[in-house]
């Protein structure tokens, strides 16, 4: 069938920054994520998106021991707030990402161990997300982007 047949009805969406992280808030209250206490975010024009994380560092080393470097391993471990910047492609269907910057406190976190620790987050996840290729965009859509602090998408 065509994309945008009566079976398929173009869709397109706008959500704000605001309703993304109450959403965030609620669904992280009532479906508790492994790994995860709090997510906020904020977002950007280009696909770029801002996130203030508090992740269980300790979950993480157990479900993959070795995961944390030796030299983080005194500042990492429990629950920690970490902010990490994104800047992400969707279209034809499939999102992935890469993480511009990441830091815990004012230490600078290497992207590709926040990437690797994404990865085994995301695996854990009901869903068992696989991080490391394009992830399918929900509901048909075909692409999605960011303005000023509003998400877009349409199929």
């Amino acid at each position: 069938m065509a994309q945008n047949s009566p079976a398929h009805p173009h869709v397109a969406f706008a959500i704000s920054a605001t309703e993304i992280n109450d959403y965030l808030k609620y669904t992280l209250r009532t479906i508790p994520r492994p790994g995860l206490d709090s997510v906020t975010v904020k977002v950007f024009p280009r696909n770029y998106i801002s996130t203030f994380t508090i992740v269980d560092f300790d979950a993480v080393e157990r479900w993959r021991p070795g995961t944390i470097p030796a030299l983080l391993r005194p500042f990492l471990h429990g629950k920690k707030s970490i902010w990490v910047d994104y800047r992400f492609q969707a279209a034809n269907s499939k999102a992935s990402f890469s993480v511009e910057k990441a830091y815990y406190n004012n230490i600078r976190l290497p992207a590709f161990f926040v990437e690797r620790v994404i990865q085994i987050v995301a695996a854990r996840q009901p869903e068992h997300y696989d991080t490391s290729k394009p992830l399918p965009l929900p509901f048909g859509l075909r692409q999605v982007w960011t303005e000023n602090q509003i998400v877009r998408g349409e199929n």
